[in-house]
């Protein structure tokens, strides 16, 4: 993906796993992204609410309000609805698989991930 693919984009990392947030916050930042992150539920949809990111990568596992509370959240809220989720997690391929569209994510992928499918699926997502 080049720059100009996801210029003026902003996507909102979340995960309880600082190395998960580090490594995606500068492999995005890198692909021209603009990246916000959250280590817990609770922040995610704060900083969802207040800045609006064209998109969320959303870990299911936690503190505060885990992935599917949060999604659910977005997705109810109308100043929040039309944000694109994408699930990445580690609790299982076919539990991720039928979860992930029951609380409103547009996309789901399972940890660990190739980080070109992950661009895929952002790039999918947003154009």
């Amino acid at each position: 993906m080049s720059k100009g693919d996801s210029s003026g984009k902003t996507i909102l990392v979340v995960d309880d796993d600082p190395e998960i947030v580090t490594m995606l916050s500068l492999r995005l930042g890198k692909r021209g992204y603009r990246v916000l992150t959250a280590i817990d539920g609770v922040a995610a949809i704060a900083t969802a609410k207040k800045d609006h990111p064209d998109l969320v990568i959303l870990d299911v596992m936690m503190p505060g309000k885990n992935g599917w509370e949060v999604a659910r959240a977005l997705r109810q809220d109308p100043a929040t609805g039309k944000i694109k989720v994408v699930m990445l997690t580690a609790i299982g391929e076919s539990v991720n698989e039928m979860t992930s569209p029951l609380y409103g994510a547009d996309a789901h992928l399972d940890k660990p991930f190739e980080f070109e499918t992950l661009e895929q699926t952002l790039q999918d997502l947003l154009s």
